[in-house]
Parts: structure tokens; sequence; C-alpha cells
């Protein structure tokens, strides 16, 4: 694709506490107030005219649910995919070639956690330290292939108090 390629990445949204509730990590949803929070994010998305044609998410229960949400309220209703790489613990090789994939979209978001959504990104910039993310935080880089053979460039960063406030 000659004009390049958007990709969002996002951490997810608020998710219950680690604990004795969830003792498989994995299975921890969003909150009730993550959940809202994120539909804010989300609409404050859609009002700065984001479009995303595919989303890959971690297959972690509380990523599953903020791609739902993103697949939901952005326009017209983005096909998720899960991507273990996405999980903690995940290799950006296996990330890279989850991008590839993708090469008939020209915009993807990125559904994840910390510290990995933070490494993806300063790896997709060519920096060596990570940025770091607030849950629900996205930031949208520009690649001009996939998977990038390139630094790519931070075009913005929002953190989800300002998307939540464009998105009422």
């Amino acid at each position: 694709m000659s004009d390049g390629y958007s990709i969002y990445i996002v951490r997810h949204a608020i998710a219950a506490e680690r604990g004795d509730g969830y003792p498989d990590d994995s299975r921890r949803p969003l909150t009730p107030h993550g959940m809202e929070k994120f539909q804010k994010v989300a609409r404050g998305l859609a009002k700065l005219d984001v479009s995303v044609e595919h989303i890959l998410t971690s297959p972690l229960v509380r990523t599953k649910q903020t791609a739902e949400i993103l697949a939901d309220v952005l326009p017209g209703r983005p096909v998720i995919a899960e991507v273990p790489a996405l999980a903690p613990g995940g290799s950006y090789h296996d990330l890279a070639i989850a991008l590839e994939s993708c090469a008939r979209y020209s915009s993807i978001a990125l559904v994840g956690h910390e510290p990995g959504v933070g490494e993806t990104a300063a790896r997709l910039l060519g920096l060596r330290v990570p940025l770091e993310f607030k849950k629900g935080a996205v930031c949208r880089i520009d690649v001009d292939t996939l998977p990038p053979a390139a630094p790519g460039r931070l075009r913005w960063f929002a953190t989800p108090r300002m998307l939540a406030q464009i998105g009422g």
C-alpha cells in the first residue's frame, strides 16, 4: 500500500484487581467503571474521526472486552482477531508476522497490556525506551510497510482522560 498504515496502540481499560477473586489472571474482566470510561474514550476517538479497519487483541478477557467496546463505537464495525503475541510475554517477532497478515488494511488497532504495548510502540518508533501507557491510553503511529521495515512516525499519544473529555 503506497499511502502507508496507521497503527493505533491501545492499552486495555481498567480491570478487576488481581487476587483471590481471579486466580487465573487471563480471566480478569473490565470493571463497570472501566467499561464506562473506555466507552467515553472510544467516543472521543470517533469524534476525532479515527477509523480502524481491523483490531488485533490479546486473548485475555480484559483486552477482548476493550477491543469489543472499540469495535462497537468506531465506524465500520472492524473485525477483531485474537493474537497471542499481544498477551503478556508475547514476542515482537510474532506480532510482526501478525501485522504482515494485515497488509490489506490501512488502519489497525493493537489492544494489549503493559509493558508490552509500551515496548511495541517504542519498537515501532525506533526508540530504546518504552512509552508508558495508562489504562485506556491510545497512540497513533504511522508506518510505511507491514511489518515495519523502518521507524514509524508518532502522530499523537492521548491519555484516557483527554479522550474521555472529548467523548463526553
